[in-house]
C-alpha cells in the first residue's frame, strides 16, 4: 500500500480504537483491581480478536458473518458473563492492603488472553470498523499480500500501543492509593466497570 493509504488507515484505526469501548474499559478495570502483570494477556487477545474481524474483512466473509450470526451472539454473551465473573471476584476480594508489585490476578494468562479474544470477537464497534468502515478507508479487492501485512502490523501496533498506554495510566492511579480502604474502592470500582461493560456488550 502506498504511505499515504497506510497513514489514513492508521489515523482512522486509531481515532476508532482510542474512543473508550469494552475494550478499554476491560483493560483499565483489570488493572485498577489487580495491576499490571496479567494485562499483556488481557491486551494480546484484544489484538488477536482485531486482526481475526481485519481477516474476515479482507476475505469478503461479511455475508457468512450473518450466516453465523448464531455464532458470534454466542461469543459475545459468553464475553459478557466472564467479565461479571471477573466482576465478582473482584467486588469479593479480600480487603486488605497489598504489594502493588504482586500479581494478584484471580487467572491465569490463558484465560485472560481468551477472556480478551471474546471481548474484542464480541465488540460491536470492532464489527461496524472492520466490516462497515473499513472497505471505505482501503481497498480491499486490490489489496495485495504485502499491503495484507503491513496493515496486520499496523493493526497489531496501534492496539497494543493504545491499551498499553491505557494500561500505564491505570497504573499510575492506582498506586497512588495502597491503604485497604483504597483497594476496596478500587476492587468495587473495578468490579463495577467490568460489570458495566458486561452489560454494554450484552445488549448490543
Amino acid at each position: 500500500m502506498s504511505t499515504a493509504g497506510l497513514l489514513t488507515f492508521a489515523t482512522v484505526y486509531f481515532v476508532a480504537l482510542v474512543m473508550p469501548g469494552p475494550g478499554v474499559t476491560a483493560v483499565i478495570a483489570r488493572v485498577l483491581a489487580r495491576g499490571t502483570k496479567g494485562a499483556p494477556a488481557l491486551i494480546l487477545g484484544e489484538t488477536a480478536g482485531s486482526v481475526v474481524w481485519f481477516i474476515v474483512a479482507v476475505a469478503g466473509l461479511a455475508v457468512l458473518t450473518s450466516e453465523f450470526a448464531t455464532f458470534f451472539i454466542a461469543i459475545r454473551y459468553a464475553a459478557a458473563a466472564y467479565l461479571l465473573y471477573l466482576a465478582w471476584k473482584f467486588w469479593t476480594a479480600p480487603i486488605t492492603a497489598v504489594d502493588i508489585d504482586e500479581d494478584v490476578t484471580p487467572d491465569g494468562n490463558g484465560r485472560l488472553f481468551l477472556a480478551g479474544l471474546a471481548i474484542n470477537l464480541g465488540n460491536p464497534k470492532n464489527v461496524v470498523f472492520f466490516l462497515a468502515l473499513l472497505p471505505t478507508v482501503v481497498d480491499l479487492d486490490g489489496l495485495t499480500l504485502l499491503g495484507f501485512t503491513e496493515l496486520v502490523a499496523l493493526i497489531v501496533a496501534i492496539v497494543v500501543g493504545v491499551l498499553a498506554a491505557y494500561t500505564l495510566a491505570a497504573d499510575r492511579a492506582r498506586r497512588m492509593f495502597t491503604s485497604p480502604r483504597a483497594i476496596g474502592w478500587m476492587n468495587r470500582g473495578g468490579a463495577a466497570i467490568m460489570a458495566g461493560t458486561a452489560a454494554a456488550i450484552a445488549a448490543r
